[in-house]
């Protein structure tokens, strides 16, 4: 007999939710962490300026309507600080505590066709077997540092992003380099700016962003929102993105230019990214359309920032707005007015190498005191490759994905019975409001895993037919718009090697529940489930 029902990967947003869902149904579960502390994402990166760029009243959970009543978010964005905090009241309010084992980072999983169970190696030596194993490593936390000849070498500390010291770091009075100007870097810059010497900001590739417009929550407007709270999660469930968005409902090409114009200026004084991408229909299908929205934000920088040089060093030009992700701030593109913050561009003259004092280009070198690298991350399928695990026949994970990752409505992939997967490939995950889409994929694990008890079914395993035709439908939508277009991590184009292959579902939130639940309603159609040990089958097609 199993140790456990469930055994569950990471304790952030997903793992979190799926301890509570599934030991909330009668199932025994334990979940590792690998940090001292709880939250995933929020918990690792805790560099100066993290802030989500999905609104507290989104980006929270939706399933207890006593939490979200009682819960007071104090900004519009909340900062990794306070995210924190809040997951952590989730964890002492629900009990969760006892179900989680920090410090313990799980290195190995084998499947057992003997037994129809998983066995789980944790770094301690320690082993558990599970009926199902749940992973919820995230999709944003196998962290990626560019290979720098000589950064051994070099006399200051170096940081990532992504392994911020709980101390902090002081800045004061140094020369510091930042590498990588995404979504991160763009937070972070300002901070260091703040209050260093002299910041150099090696870009590679510029980023546009959009304002936050952040600001405190007003309790009355707290008070009005949270009296329809209920009804505004069902909108959110349906839409797009996982939050529900007002646009025009017309495409730009169809709109005089001055009301595009001005359109545009309203939601750009607004804040947001996704209110001023969701403005048109056709703003993530038509390059024509996407070089209206572009030419807006990049007049944006010109207006912003002093030196015109700068400015168009500043200006994305080589991909179409939205295919990277959307970066957010009020003060990133100003900061490059201040005398201590240098822009390097570092397309024309790459990085080559460090030494002990600082930081050599192909045309300079830069003396520096600290390093800083917010160079993201091996993004969706990178956590879960990093940990051994083997299904039938002992098939590695690893090599199943050797063509790029891929799975079963994004929560299953052939030959690994009783693993289900949070957000993975062929799921809408970072295209989405995650929160929500974490409480989607948990829900619907959840009751496959009550179906297969009430049926007498002992393993449920993806068909390599519905994985197939999934993802070839995934591939479809996504090269029906302008994604593809851009070289992001979104495509795998930021790991060495990787293949470039584009595995976000953006046919949409609600069109995506719809088919999982049609799916389970149709008894679990594209999965093989096993009534036996001896794994006799029936297959759903």
């Amino acid at each position: 007999m199993s140790d456990l029902d469930v055994v569950v990967v990471g304790a952030g947003f997903a793992g979190l939710y799926a301890v509570h869902a599934l030991r909330s149904s009668g199932l025994t579960v334990r979940a590792f962490e690998a940090g001292s502390g709880i939250g995933g994402t929020w918990f690792w990166n805790s560099y100066p300026g993290a802030r989500c760029d999905v609104e507290s009243k989104d980006y929270s959970y939706s399933f207890s309507p006593e939490l979200e009543q009682e819960w007071s978010w104090s900004e519009r964005y909340p900062a990794q600080p306070e995210i924190l905090r809040y997951l952590n009241h989730v964890a002492d309010r629900f009990k969760l505590w006892p179900s989680l084992q920090l410090n313990t980072r799980v290195t190995s999983a084998g499947w057992d066709a003997a037994t129809a169970e998983w066995a789980v190696t944790t770094d301690d030596g320690a082993s558990v077997t599970a009926r199902f194993l749940v992973s919820a490593v995230g999709c944003l936390s196998a962290y990626q540092v560019p290979s720098l000849p000589g950064l051994d070498t070099f006399a200051g500390p170096w940081y990532h992003t992504a392994r911020w010291p709980a101390e902090g770091v002081d800045f004061a009075g140094k020369r510091v380099g930042l590498i990588g100007t995404g979504s991160t870097g763009i937070q972070v810059a300002p901070e260091i700016a703040a209050v260093a010497a002299q910041l150099h900001v090696f870009q590679r590739t510029p980023n546009f962003a959009v304002p936050n417009r952040n600001r405190p929550w007003e309790r009355d407007d707290e008070l009005e929102f949270k009296s329809r709270y209920r009804e505004y999660r069902k909108e959110a469930r349906e839409s797009f993105l996982g939050v529900p968005i007002t646009g025009t409902g017309r495409p730009v090409l169809a709109e005089p230019r001055r009301d595009v114009q001005r359109t545009l200026a309203e939601r750009w004084r607004a804040g947001g990214g996704m209110p001023f991408l969701g403005a048109y229909t056709d703003v993530l299908v038509s390059r024509e359309a996407n070089e209206v929205i572009a030419e807006f934000m990049r007049d944006r920088i010109r207006e912003t920032v002093d030196d015109p040089a700068v400015a168009e060093l500043l200006c994305p030009r080589t991909y179409p707005v939205g295919s990277k992700r959307l970066c957010q701030s009020d003060d990133y593109y100003a900061m490059f007015n201040r005398p201590n913050v240098e822009l390097v561009d570092i397309r024309s003259a790459p990085l080559e190498s460090v030494s002990a004092s600082g930081l050599s280009t192909t045309e300079a070198f830069y003396e520096l005191d600290a390093l800083v690298f917010a160079t993201g991350f091996d993004a969706i399928s990178g956590a879960l490759r990093r940990i051994d695990i083997r299904g039938v026949g002992g098939v590695t994970l690893a090599s199943a994905w050797a063509a790029g990752p891929r799975a079963y409505l994004g929560v299953a992939t052939p030959g690994f019975p009783n693993l289900f997967i949070v957000t993975g490939p062929g799921s809408p995950s970072v295209l989405s409001n995650m929160a929500l889409s974490i409480e989607q994929h948990v829900e619907w694990i959840r009751d496959c895993i009550a179906y297969l008890t009430a049926h007498g079914y002992v393993t449920a395993e993806a068909t390599a037919d519905a994985e197939a035709a999934w993802m070839e439908h995934v591939t479809e939508v996504a090269y029906s718009t302008l994604f593809p277009q851009a070289d992001s991590w979104y495509l795998g184009a930021n790991i060495p090697g990787k293949p470039r292959v584009f595995t976000t579902y953006v046919g949409g939130v609600g069109p995506y529940g719809d088919q999982c639940d049609q799916v389970a309603a149709a008894g679990y159609e594209g999965f093989a489930l096993g009534t036996s040990l001896s794994l006799n089958v029936r297959i759903s097609t």
